[in-house]
């Protein structure tokens, strides 16, 4: 299933539309990036969210395993430090751009924290694709730049089918939402897509949706205190799998294993064991994998083609299909 989701991935780099910044695959960094790359390897920096969150891991280490087969083509991926070093990531970026890569793939910490660092991109003609977490395409825009498109998954579908899921299975009832940081884009995307279904269904009432910061410890804090003011609490809908796995060692604290499921998303390897384990009730997964290296894809073909910023064009957005990992089918994603 994860290799026919790939080809179609990898498909759809060739039908997404052209709207960023021209680049140059030339051995000599110094000369212009005008006239494409049709001489010597083109090399590619990734700037990803930080490495501790196994998304983010696994996506940097499929990236560099299909690097490895690549003729001409070398890619160094970069790490965020934390999720809250905001200014960091930027000046990580400003780093990449001082060296002169002939692309770059980024996935921001927030939908500003990287406006500059685009901008700063399409100034010196490396044409940035956006990976996963949305970038402020109309503020780039605004600043006279473009992107080159961006691979991402439908985040409010993401939200939606753990809220269908939770439903389905308890019917009615009390329900609490563990975001993760404060206005982030993907966070805000899934719990909107929950909260929206929730809301739809009779019976169905959220009682709390509240910041888990990404972080598993903190989002023990947070879950403890959810129950201890809602003692009929039902489930809950997690932002990503690293705060369900907390949510769940909450609810174990509180003895209500057998009283409140935990549903994730990210269908990271520990959050599958968990739904094998019959822990965490269910995760939605996303191809992170598959969505990294399909944003390595675009990145090439942006630099052979000489794309330049075009800031009147629309940066096209491919969505990538989300999927629901329970214990009935787990075995098939392990």
């Amino acid at each position: 299933m994860k290799k026919r989701v790939l080809a179609v991935l990898l498909a759809g780099v060739m039908t997404l539309g052209l709207a960023a910044c021209g680049g140059s695959g030339s051995d000599s960094k110094s000369e212009s990036k005008d006239s494409g790359s049709s001489d010597g390897d083109i090399n590619i920096a990734v700037l990803l969210k930080p490495e501790s969150n196994e998304y983010w891991a696994s996506m940097k280490a499929g990236i560099e395993d299909w690097a490895k087969d690549q003729d001409g083509v070398s890619v160094d991926v970069y790490c965020a430090e934390s999720e809250d070093n905001i200014q960091g990531q930027l000046e990580q970026m400003e780093n990449i751009i001082s060296k002169d890569y002939d692309a770059i793939c980024a996935a921001p910490l927030s939908a500003s924290n990287l406006v500059e660092g685009v901008l700063k991109a399409c100034d010196a003609g490396i044409p940035v694709v956006n990976v996963d977490e949305g970038i402020d395409a109309d503020a780039v825009k605004e600043g006279g730049g473009n992107m080159v498109g961006m691979y991402t998954t439908d985040n409010v579908l993401v939200g939606q089918k753990a809220a269908e899921y939770i439903t389905e299975q308890i019917g009615s009832g009390e329900v609490a939402i563990i975001e993760g940081t404060a206005g982030n884009v993907t966070s805000n995307d899934r719990t909107k897509g929950a909260t929206d279904y929730f809301e739809s269904q009779d019976g169905m009432e959220v009682v709390a949706s509240q910041p888990g910061d990404w972080d598993r410890l903190t989002s023990i804090d947070v879950a403890t205190n959810i129950m201890q003011s809602n003692p009929d609490l039902k489930a809950f809908y997690c932002a990503n799998d690293t705060m369900a796995l907390g949510v769940y060692e909450a609810v174990v604290n509180a003895g209500k294993q057998d009283k409140v499921m935990v549903v994730g998303t990210d269908a990271i390897a520990n959050a599958k064991e968990s739904v094998k384990n019959g822990e965490l009730a269910a995760t939605v997964g996303q191809d992170n994998v598959g969505i990294g290296v399909a944003c390595c894809e675009l990145a090439v073909k942006a630099v052979k083609d000489g794309w330049k910023a075009d800031p009147s064009a629309e940066m096209p957005v491919e969505y990538i299909d989300s999927f629901l990992v329970t214990k009935d089918n787990v075995d098939d994603y392990l």
